[in-house]
């Protein structure tokens, strides 16, 4: 009797090894030699303080920021995409979005989340006709964000002299995604526009997080806030502060335009080389 209740014993404690053996676990592991914690504890670099009474020269510069340049595609990684991430930063309240109209980021030029939702979510309506019933029929059609129709950003930049450090320091103020209008029935582009304007400051704090693939070194971290903060990026000059607040394409065209944004860009490195004695 002993020895049958012991080789049941036996029996049963293999059953309930084999079924621990068996079952899948749902832990996750780690898909790398080592783990990876920097970039989540990653934060911004703040700028030193600049006094007033320190700035001896300064000029305002818009650029634009065109992705589809080769130096610009890691806006366009489809992993993490920038406009993607930013667009969810406003909707979860994290950013405030200012009306494209006013670059300043006044009072009362906020935009609120209802607003952003109707103009590029929401839903289109149209007319067809329906061959059965020879009636004409309301047709809605879904209408979502899509970052791919983001080809270009734009942002404002103050380009300073600070007498206290002997240094050209650049300070991005803000950034404005720049949207490719699609017509919703035939699919066919129909002109870009300025989607609204982001506070720079502010947007740091999501840059910071979000990676950008490093092709030349997996375990070099960049970050999007590397890329604008040390200038890994291509644009073109398309406006400096003006009497008449005038763009460049105001007042020239073709070739013209390249010409004086070429000006305005050796301007500024010209000042800046001609302080200095070799």
């Amino acid at each position: 009797m002993k020895r049958v209740l012991k080789l049941m014993m036996v029996m049963a404690l293999l059953v309930i090894t084999g079924s621990a053996i068996a079952q899948p676990t749902s832990e996750a592991k780690r898909d790398r030699a080592y783990d990876r914690d920097l970039l989540g504890t990653r934060e911004i670099i703040p700028y030193d303080h600049i006094r007033e009474a320190d700035v001896f020269w300064e000029k305002r510069v818009w650029r634009t920021i065109d992705f589809r340049e080769k130096m610009n595609l890691p806006f366009t990684w489809p992993v993490d995409p920038f406009m993607q991430f930013v667009y969810d930063g406003i909707m979860n309240g994290e950013l405030t979005a200012y009306s494209p109209l006013y670059d300043d980021f006044g009072e009362g030029t906020a935009l609120t989340i209802e607003q952003l939702k109707v103009k590029y979510e929401g839903v289109d309506t149209t007319y067809t006709y329906n061959e059965e019933t020879y009636e004409e029929e309301i047709l809605l059609i879904p209408r979502e964000f899509d970052y791919q129709n983001i080809k270009k950003i734009q942002i404002k930049e103050d380009w300073i002299f600070d007498e206290e450090t002997s240094t050209l320091v650049v300070r991005i103020v803000g950034l404005a995604p720049i949207v490719e209008r699609i017509d919703p029935f035939t699919g066919e582009p129909i002109g870009e526009e300025l989607m609204f304007w982001l506070y720079y400051p502010d947007l740091r704090n999501i840059l910071v997080r979000h990676e950008v693939f490093n092709e030349n070194n997996s375990a070099r971290y960049i970050t999007f806030d590397d890329i604008f903060e040390m200038r890994y990026f291509s644009s073109y000059i398309i406006k400096e502060d003006n009497v008449y607040d005038r763009f460049i394409n105001s007042y020239a065209a073709g070739i013209d335009q390249v010409l004086e944004s070429d000006r305005i860009k050796n301007e500024i490195f010209e000042f800046e080389h001609q302080l200095w004695e070799f």
